[in-house]
């Protein structure tokens, strides 16, 4: 975890984490402005269809762009209202707004002397009160967005002349809410912790370069304008805007608005950075600790499949291991009986025979009884003669013999087991 917050942190302050051959990212990179106003417009283009009014604007469309005309003109008048909530003063007179579908009929809506880049989907002719819109681009995340960054370049541009660079794209983010963004983020964080904020005044008229620092000027001057705003409040905002159009220099009208320098604001501004852009803000945010929490959420499911697979693993080992057994056991059943001691396997189990008398308990062994060997060997003699059977050669009789007792021993006469009956004796 710790690794990966390091290696997070390195990305995010690396210089080169932006390519450095590409634009500006996002509406930056689709939206233009064209400031010259010696460009007259003529009569309105054939491609032209309808056109829809508004209390201020006008929305001029092709065919193909009716319908996308027709939902923007349910939409424009409140967009134009929160642009006077922060800047404390709406721009006069109405504005014009042309919608083509296409690259072709993008083109061919624009000024004369005024053709849009090739990468542009947005125009925008402050100088004229006109906004050059592709109709595809409206239904894209950043459509509505790119119209409210160009709507912000129409009311500075109506507003008042010579406005500083920093102060327009400022405005123009801050109504459009594109400061909340984690690449407007990202990029204060890089110029901060890698000590590369631009001095303001350097800002006015030129823009850098290098994209990297393309998005720390968008970034910085969306935050300074937002500063501003919070301290001053819109009404300082619409002195500053009464300023510029009475002809006041920008710094004289700034100082008037808002009692006090742009350097000593500044300065203000610069001493709370490290505050909100440093790394305490990023250790300390809710935004890490949600990023946090799902990089464990990530880790503890990694961690489950991998538990779950292993358990699979041994599941699937036992079931192999008791198949084996399983046939391994059939096989000793098909080729006999095993012997304990493990030598060669037995023949199959043959039926004993029976013997006469097996079923007759043993007499307990008699110590004064010849052994075994030697009463066999008069057998013979003792079958033909009847020797060893007092009644006779044909058998005992056995309704004669005395049973025997369950201890071993012979009953005698009047005397029996306790809890039997004496059993009678025949004569």
């Amino acid at each position: 975890m710790l690794r990966l917050f390091a290696f997070l942190m390195m990305l995010l302050a690396s210089p080169g984490v932006f390519a450095q051959d590409e634009g500006p990212r996002g509406i930056h990179a689709t939206e233009a402005v064209v400031t010259d106003a010696a460009l007259v417009p003529h009569a309105r283009p054939a491609i032209v269809a309808g056109e829809l009014k508004t209390q201020r604007f006008v929305i001029l469309h092709t065919a193909k762009a009716a319908g996308a005309a027709r939902a923007l003109a349910e939409q424009i008048e409140g967009v134009r209202d929160t642009f006077g909530a922060m800047l404390g003063r709406d721009w006069p007179g109405t504005t014009e707004i042309r919608l083509g579908v296409g690259r072709q009929e993008f083109e061919a809506l624009a000024l004369p002397g005024g053709k849009p880049p090739g990468w542009a989907v947005a125009l925008a002719y402050p100088g004229h009160q006109i906004i050059l819109l592709d109709a595809l681009s409206l239904s894209d995340t950043e459509g509505p967005t790119t119209l409210r960054h160009e709507l912000a370049h129409v009311a500075l541009g109506q507003l008042a002349k010579d406005w500083p660079r920093w102060f327009q794209e400022g405005v123009a983010q801050n109504l459009t809410d594109e400061r909340y963004s984690v690449a407007h983020y990202s990029a204060l964080f890089r110029a901060v912790t890698q000590e590369r904020v631009f001095h303001f005044e350097d800002l006015s008229d030129e823009w850098p370069d290098v994209p990297a620092d393309v998005e720390i000027a968008y970034a910085q001057s969306a935050a300074f304008v937002a500063f501003l705003t919070g301290k001053h409040g819109s009404h300082a905002m619409g002195l500053l805007v009464d300023g510029v159009r009475a002809g006041e220099p920008f710094e004289q009208a700034f100082g008037k608005a808002f009692r006090t320098s742009l350097l000593l604001e500044e300065q203000d501004w610069r001493e709370g950075l490290a505050a909100r852009y440093g790394w305490l803000p990023l250790t300390t945010s809710s935004a890490l600790l949600w990023l946090t929490a799902s990089v464990l959420c990530v880790a503890a499911f990694a961690r489950r499949m991998r538990q779950k697979a292993a358990r699979m693993t041994e599941l699937a080992a036992e079931d192999a291991a008791e198949d084996a057994a399983l046939r391994l056991l059939a096989a000793a059943r098909a080729a006999g009986p095993l012997p304990v001691d493990g030598s060669e396997p037995l023949s199959p189990a043959l039926p004993w025979p029976e013997w006469p008398g097996a079923t007759t308990p043993a007499a307990p062994p008699n110590p004064s009884a010849p052994s075994q060997p030697e009463a066999l060997e008069g057998a013979p003699e003792a079958l033909e003669s009847g020797a060893g059977h007092p009644e006779g050669p044909d058998g005992p009789d056995m309704e004669d013999e005395e049973p025997e007792a369950s201890s071993g021993e012979y009953e005698l006469d009047g005397e029996a087991p306790s809890g039997r009956p004496p059993k009678p004796t025949l004569h």
